[in-house]
């Protein structure tokens, strides 16, 4: 049975996936105040990435970086899903976008910002969305 995810978490991811990062935050960040363990490091995670997006969309580099990273790293813990979240493919998406950025250095930040446009893409990668689990009986 998965742990119970309250609609605000819902209306955050939503927002996420429609690249509403900074609103997407001030959700995430309600949540993340009041939560205990494990959903607080989670929501942490996610907003984190969210924070990150939103510094790429900025045309901040580093930013972008040190706050994507800084997310994976809470998110593994609850690698491969967690309360209905696809949390790997999430993970992957999410490592593969970082690994181009820190590649293409801060200098050629400005190449990613198509990924901000509507079914934008830049080398083949576009920007992670939150998944819900596949199969699960929902």
């Amino acid at each position: 049975m998965t742990e119970e995810i309250p609609l605000a978490f819902w209306q955050g991811v939503e927002e996420f996936n429609q690249q509403e990062f900074y609103t997407c935050h001030d959700t995430l960040e309600a949540l993340w105040m009041e939560a205990s363990e494990p959903e607080k490091k989670f929501y942490q995670g996610v907003l984190q990435i969210a924070v990150g997006l939103y510094h790429l969309s900025q045309k901040n580099w580093k930013g972008a970086v040190i706050l994507m990273g800084e997310g994976l790293g809470r998110l593994n813990y609850y690698y491969p899903d967690y309360s209905g979240i696809n949390v790997e493919q999430f993970i992957d998406e999410t490592s593969q976008l970082l690994k181009a950025l820190q590649n293409a250095g801060a200098e050629n930040v400005e190449t990613f910002l198509p990924l901000m446009q509507p079914q934008g893409t830049v080398q083949g990668l576009k920007l992670p969305k939150i998944q819900k689990v596949i199969g699960n009986g929902e």
